[in-house]
């Protein structure tokens, strides 16, 4: 199809914001934060460290450091916002002083072993409803990562097993939750988020742009590895058309998740996709291929900040994808420790270039 390319295509949008991102700590920290923070007006950061982020000081800790982290082209408007852990270690006064200081944005559930960290989750959602409780009553939005683990649920059903089991009676016994599905992976989780008031979810590149036949056929390919685990072709189709349509409740989240490749080429590889550099072009790609560039600018910019309460950026940014086959770029970074990290969407990173950027 390049061949026959003779015109440039660009789009202007809000420039976005990240409501997923694992920025890691130490020197994966330092090398992966400034792909976010060039990009992004606000990036919603996960607290699974070790140990996790738990309390209003840590996570205070924690921003100052991913700040310190993002380098001199980080946009001037970059700002992280913090999650707590879920866990029988938050304490909820804690929780609300943190919250009520603006330091403390979200909380995150994860169950007990579901993915990277996530060890010191809990056994059960039920077990901290009265923790939610609190949270619906300030407006304090809950994070979820909807995957049972449950070693009788087949692993690519483990999404909508988490939801009925779970998450559905907190929705229904907490109605005023503000809830997001993270890292929505199938029709399940659409058919979830669409069936319940206040409750959003969040799309990654990976999971619009790959299928199981991706990670499996033709060799494994432990660098599309993540959790909840890329489905079948069917459950991304229903993505890709649940994130082209301009429904305000799906939205942008690249759950960028870095590994050092000695991590991810092993004997038991871990979960996750480092696709910060490139997350916005394999979206952009996305719609353009899909005829609704129209409707990026919805997905990437104005859902989450509307499900959340908040403002979208006062800046534009301009899209522009190159005639021909684009410019050549490096397929991994390299951490000051000497870790090196694959990185996510190389191929639409060379079709797509993010150009100057004006006020709105």
């Amino acid at each position: 199809m390049s061949g026959w390319e003779t015109e440039t295509v660009s789009v202007e949008i809000v420039v976005p914001d990240d409501w997923h991102v694992h920025f890691r700590d130490d020197e994966m920290l330092a090398a992966v934060a400034p792909f976010t923070a060039r990009g992004f007006h606000r990036a919603l950061v996960m607290p699974n460290l070790v140990p996790p982020i738990t309390n209003t000081t840590t996570a205070a800790a924690y921003r100052d450091r991913i700040l310190a982290s993002v380098g001199p082209d980080a946009r001037g408007d970059f700002t992280p916002l913090m999650g707590l852990y879920l866990n029988d270690d938050l304490d909820v006064d804690d929780l609300l002083a943190g919250h009520r200081d603006g330091i403390v944005f979200a909380v995150k559930y994860y169950p007990a072993g579901a993915t990277t960290n996530s060890e010191a989750g809990g056994a059960s959602l039920a077990g901290y409803r009265s923790a939610l409780e609190v949270m619906a009553g300030v407006g304090i939005p809950l994070l979820v990562h909807a995957e049972s683990t449950d070693p009788e649920v087949d692993i690519f059903d483990r999404e909508a097993a988490f939801l009925e089991a779970e998450l559905a009676p907190i929705c229904d016994e907490v109605p005023e939750l503000k809830v997001t599905v993270e890292h929505v992976s199938t029709r399940a989780g659409l058919d979830f988020v669409r069936g319940h008031t206040g409750v959003a979810g969040s799309i990654t590149p990976h999971h619009l742009t790959c299928d199981r036949s991706d990670l499996l056929a033709n060799g494994l390919r432990p660098h599309l590895y993540c959790k909840p685990v890329i489905n079948s072709r069917e459950e991304r189709l229903a993505l890709v058309a649940a994130a082209t349509s301009g429904d305000p409740r799906f939205f942008f989240g690249t759950d960028s998740a870095p590994h050092p490749l000695s991590d991810k080429e092993s004997v038991s590889a871990k979960p996750g996709i480092f696709s910060a550099p490139h997350a916005l072009e394999v979206v952009a790609e996305l719609f353009y291929q899909r005829g609704a560039l129209d409707r990026l600018e919805a997905f990437v910019s104005l859902n989450g900040a509307a499900h959340y309460g908040l403002e979208a950026s006062a800046e534009v940014v301009r899209l522009e994808r190159a005639v021909g086959e684009g410019v050549e770029g490096a397929t991994t970074i390299l951490s000051a420790d000497g870790s090196e990290v694959r990185i996510f969407g190389v191929d639409a990173g060379r079709r797509w270039s993010r150009l100057s950027r004006r006020c709105c």
